[in-house]
């Protein structure tokens, strides 16, 4: 009996830089109903059982540096989740559902070979989320279905193929950080002038973009707090509405073939 009780009492699990490959090697060491915190980071996991779904106390998943290619679909029905970090795998394709966590609050897709045609439809539907973390992807737009993360304060697309941005973004009226530097952007839809991004603790990344000269001089001259100053003006509204897509050259895309998450990721 003892030995059960110290069982029973085990709630958190780290398992990081072990040269894991299955999730059965620690299996037996989590008790489903109790175990709140797993860390198997650094490890070379290539995927998750669909029973990781019985981890019904779980709030804390961290996947960091592993291999994983896909995701079971169940995993968005884990009850309790408030953060889940998939960072640094191999995912091209996220499950039929995955926006269906009932109080997921950071979600950390960083480093993986996803794009806009990776995402399940009720991908932007994850009312509890506060930190969404998608950069160094292959994202080349978002859709406007993101202006239903209605709580969310952190967005990060940097180092993406990003073309442009969705002016629902600027209903995101909580956003106290959005990274979007490292962009094929040449534009910023005036709709985001309505957040505020600049001050103290708050947070805006706009470098490494490919901006048309008026953005870019304001960049230069000002930074971020200059750009973001400039598409507030009625002249930049005027000057955006008449902007035909197809009127500014499109940017190349950067050569991403030596990313680590692409290596043994057969390419379609």
């Amino acid at each position: 009996m003892p030995k059960d009780k110290k069982k029973e009492e085990v709630t958190e699990v780290e398992h990081v830089d072990r040269n894991i490959t299955l999730f059965s090697q620690v299996s037996h060491m989590i008790e489903a109903e109790t175990i709140t915190r797993l860390t198997l980071s650094h490890n070379k996991l290539t995927a998750l059982p669909a029973n990781i779904a019985d981890l019904i106390s779980l709030t804390s998943l961290n996947l960091w540096n592993n291999q994983i290619e896909e995701l079971p679909s169940s995993i968005s029905s884990l009850p309790k989740l408030k953060i889940l970090n998939i960072g640094m795998n191999k995912l091209t394709i996220l499950p039929r559902g995955f926006g269906s966590f009932p109080v997921l609050e950071i979600l950390d897709l960083t480093y993986n070979n996803l794009s806009e045609r990776s995402l399940p439809g009720n991908f932007f539907f994850m009312k509890t989320l506060r930190a969404l973390y998608l950069g160094d992807n292959d994202f080349e737009m978002l859709p406007g279905d993101v202006e239903n993360l209605e709580n969310l304060q952190v967005l990060v697309l940097r180092e993406n193929d990003l073309l442009t941005l969705p002016r629902e973004l600027g209903k995101l009226t909580r956003l106290r950080e959005l990274h979007i530097q490292g962009n094929r952007l040449a534009m910023i839809p005036p709709e985001l002038g309505n957040l505020e991004l600049i001050g103290s603790k708050l947070v805006l990344r706009l470098e490494h973009n490919p901006f048309i000269p008026r953005l870019q001089e304001q960049f230069d001259a000002n930074g971020a707090a200059g750009v973001w100053s400039h598409i507030r003006t009625d002249d930049y509204r005027y000057f955006f509405g008449r902007q035909e897509p197809s009127s500014t050259p499109v940017p190349p895309k950067r050569n991403k073939e030596k990313k680590v998450s692409r290596k043994g990721i057969q390419q379609a």
